[in-house]
């Protein structure tokens, strides 16, 4: 960390010497008025003057320290703290200004304090990434001014730092936690019944709506004054992939993230739920050729090696090549498993050409497709129509919403199951399909 100061004049001290000089012209016809100015520019001269003794009275009369995370959450607010201290021995005015990083286009940047002799305060604020990468921040710049406030004394604080943002572990371990205490309604996720059967004791945990009353431990029940039920995990793991597409069709921009972001924060947190379910998770990334190969596994460190490739994920937004998407499943996935496909279908025909390829993988595994709604489409049809071109707008609106649910259609006639879900409920929707695929037996 390195340390630099430099003075400056505050605008007040340039309202002052306006006045004095005013005065001075107007002294030449009242000589009244001329000795008032010259008094005035002697006492002027002596404020500025112990004004900036007071301010350079010592070298390291400000300090500043930033406490950033060891990493940043994307599309989730980060916590960074700031904290400065004044070793000044009189209370002064203090103007913050924090360098972050470009990628979040905040020019306006500023914390007002007033800090008491010898006072240490903390000052906190949340960025929202919304891409992943490298995220550089700057130095830290603190103006100072005593009472009086002639002059401003500026501390630049150069403590760089590069905090790298991953795709949202946040969301992650929210819908964990929601899973290990039985409370994934919490998070708008729907407990599904299951009606198959259990063999392995897992735990004693409390009831929730929906449990079987038939697993209820009633001496468990007596010691805790909960009704409390057994929990069983299933017969056997299943292989959950996550398909990324990471062509131009997942360019799409909604709230400031990439299509493509939603998929990979959907895919994290859809990975860690299956993989605390008991199941194996497994990741394929593909465009133009196969990106990413990550087989499902049950490793202590399969969420780590799944976070580390998300986190590195990058792409041209090319056209997506699904015929060697199917020649790499069909040779290296032998096991029947779940396929999450993450892509974008905006027309029929966009769909069909790739239609032969999702049916093909249907016949061996478990497909499931995600479809995005054009939400800003949406809004159109939503908004009143004042003129024609307002009319002829809605009207294609309509179009293309109609389209999607055709395309739906048009998968489920073949066996293909799909999600069609906003960007922002795209998690919570992932997971419900999930939960009714394992208490259907499907996977």
């Amino acid at each position: 960390m390195k340390f630099y100061k430099s003075i400056f004049f505050h605008q007040r001290l340039y309202w002052v010497l306006f006045i004095i000089s005013a005065l001075f012209v107007f002294g030449y016809y009242v000589p009244l008025v001329f000795v008032l100015a010259k008094v005035l520019l002697l006492l002027f001269s002596g404020f500025l003057i112990a004004d900036i003794l007071l301010l350079y009275s010592g070298h390291r009369q400000l300090e500043c320290s930033r406490d950033l995370p060891l990493r940043m959450s994307m599309n989730d607010p980060n916590e960074i703290t700031l904290s400065v201290r004044s070793n000044y021995f009189f209370a002064v005015n203090a103007e913050i200004i924090d360098e972050l990083p470009f990628q979040f286009q905040i020019r306006d940047f500023l914390v007002k304090a007033t800090l008491n002799r010898n006072e240490t305060k903390q000052f906190t604020y949340h960025l929202t990434p919304k891409e992943r990468g490298e995220f550089e921040f700057g130095d830290t710049q603190l103006f100072v001014l005593s009472m009086i406030g002639l002059v401003k004394r500026r501390f630049t604080i150069t403590h760089p730092h590069m905090v790298p943002v991953y795709p949202s572990f946040v969301q992650m371990r929210k819908f964990e936690l929601l899973a290990k205490t039985s409370r994934v309604e919490e998070g708008g996720v729907t407990k599904v019944r299951k009606a198959g059967k259990h063999t392995e004791f897992d735990q004693i945990r409390e009831y929730v709506s929906g449990d079987d009353y038939r697993l209820m431990n009633w001496k468990a029940t007596a010691r805790r004054a909960h009704l409390m039920v057994n929990q069983y995990q299933e017969e056997q793991s299943k292989d959950i992939y996550s398909i990324i597409d990471m062509g131009r069709v997942m360019m799409m921009p909604f709230e400031g993230m990439t299509l493509l972001d939603y998929a990979i924060n959907a895919s994290l947190a859809i990975s860690n739920i299956s993989v605390y379910k008991h199941d194996k998770a497994g990741l394929i990334t593909f465009s133009t050729n196969i990106d990413a190969f990550i087989p499902a596994e049950k490793r202590n460190n399969q969420m780590t090696t799944i976070q580390e490739t998300l986190y590195n994920l990058k792409t041209g937004f090319l056209e997506s090549n699904y015929e060697m998407l199917y020649l790499t499943v069909k040779k290296r996935i032998r096991q029947r498993s779940l396929l999450i496909l993450y892509t974008n279908f905006e027309s029929l025909q966009s769909m069909n050409r790739q239609l032969p390829f999702l049916q093909n993988l249907a016949r061996h595994h478990l497909v499931l497709v995600v479809v995005f709604m054009n939400t800003e489409v949406d809004q159109l049809i939503r908004e009143p129509r004042e003129s024609l071109e307002d009319v002829y707008t809605s009207v294609i609106a309509g179009k293309f919403i109609y389209e999607k649910k055709l395309i739906v259609k048009e998968l489920q006639k073949y066996g293909i199951n799909t999600i069609l879900t906003t960007p922002q409920n795209l998690t919570i929707n992932l997971i419900n399909k999930y939960l009714e695929f394992k208490a259907g037996e499907k996977i």
